[in-house]
């Protein structure tokens, strides 16, 4: 019996490591000594059972060091060597086997007569919760794979990469001859997402024309409804398209390759307050719209640039948080307007961004 099981255990761990369940031949043959062990464990126990347990001093110290290294090992093994994700896996069906070999071994002392029927029951049990567990409760690399895919993929739905370019599908754009895309010509830096919203009752279209919708298409965009665009991917030049339900909506867009930032620096000393110094340089700029500003702080002291007032307070439109000597904060102005900032730490810190 001994050998036939030691080969039926050797078969399995072939099966495992040529039917690709286990992935290598190395995987193979660690299932096969984890297979081993389990009949180790039971023949250890039908010797120990066999004639009942013994309770000799002798018999007790043998199972003493046998536990006292098994539990050294064990733990050195977990705490040094342990690189695998799925221990806790293995000390679960180390339970499940040892828990009701346990039960059994009890019954067989104390009441014979009952073991076969409630061995029975405890080995359909164990077998049954084995099956479920790798039935229901594993998945193979590749469907892990895919799985996380599908996971990332709807995490990344609809998520904004890069400052937003607004267009506006105009009101009553329906009607041929109205005004339809605002603006009819945009210009977009390359990285920065466009977002169209239809402003119309009818439903549109973002379609690129020139190959039916291949480069980008929103599909029917319905009253109120948006579509978005990263255009880091989009090649460098010019897009034009149209609305596929009102073929006469006609516009285009221009993927521009992105500008150097323009340099605000935060000069040292500009944590004291002192009549005429400069705390932002410079501390007013004309940019354009789709110009990206840098703050980059040179002095010792912790700064923010906030936009907003010393009196009202941020706004929302940009912060830094804290910067550290040395650290930078960017932001890229897409809105027209004249922005004042501030440094929440220093408030007598003041600077103004003219966006045309």
């Amino acid at each position: 019996m001994p050998g036939m099981g030691l080969t039926g255990v050797g078969l399995a761990g072939l099966i495992l490591s040529y039917a690709g369940i286990a992935h290598t031949f190395i995987d193979g043959m660690h299932a096969l000594t984890g297979l081993t062990m389990f009949v180790g464990l039971i023949f250890t126990a039908a010797g120990i059972l066999d004639g009942g347990i013994s309770t000799s001093n002798r018999a007790k110290i043998t199972t003493l060091v046998i536990v006292a290294i098994s539990l050294g090992f064990g733990i050195y093994a977990l705490g040094t060597m342990n690189t695998s994700d799925f221990t806790l896996t293995v000390v679960l069906i180390l339970l499940a086997v040892a828990l009701p070999a346990l039960a059994i071994g009890y019954i067989a002392m104390k009441k014979p007569g009952s073991l076969k029927p409630i061995g029975l029951v405890l080995g359909l049990a164990v077998a049954s919760a084995m099956v479920i567990w790798i039935t229901a409760g594993t998945m193979s690399e590749q469907d892990a794979e895919i799985a996380e895919e599908m996971i990332n993929e709807d995490a990344m739905e609809g998520e904004v990469t890069g400052p937003i370019f607004a267009i506006e599908i105009l009101k009553d754009s329906a009607q041929e001859g109205n005004p339809d895309y605002d603006p009819d010509r945009a210009v977009v830096t390359q990285g920065h997402t466009v977002e169209w919203i239809n402003a119309d009752i009818a439903p549109h279209t973002v379609t690129s024309s020139i190959d039916y919708g291949e480069t980008f298409d929103s599909s029917l965009i319905s009253a109120g409804e948006t579509f978005t665009l990263d255009t880091t991917n989009l090649e460098i030049g010019e897009y034009e398209y149209l609305c596929i339900v009102h073929p006469w909506m006609i516009a285009t867009l221009v993927v521009e390759a992105p500008k150097e930032a323009t340099k605000i620096i935060i000069p040292e000393g500009a944590a004291i307050p002192e009549e005429g110094k400069i705390f932002y340089d410079p501390e007013t700029i004309n940019i354009t719209t789709g110009t990206t500003i840098e703050w980059i702080n040179e002095d010792p002291a912790m700064h923010t640039a906030t936009s907003g007032s010393p009196t009202n307070g941020a706004d929302g439109v940009f912060d830094s948080q804290i910067l550290n000597i040395n650290d930078t904060y960017q932001f890229t102005f897409t809105d027209a307007g004249n922005y004042d900032y501030y440094c929440i730490l220093h408030p007598w810190m003041l600077g103004t961004i003219n966006v045309e």
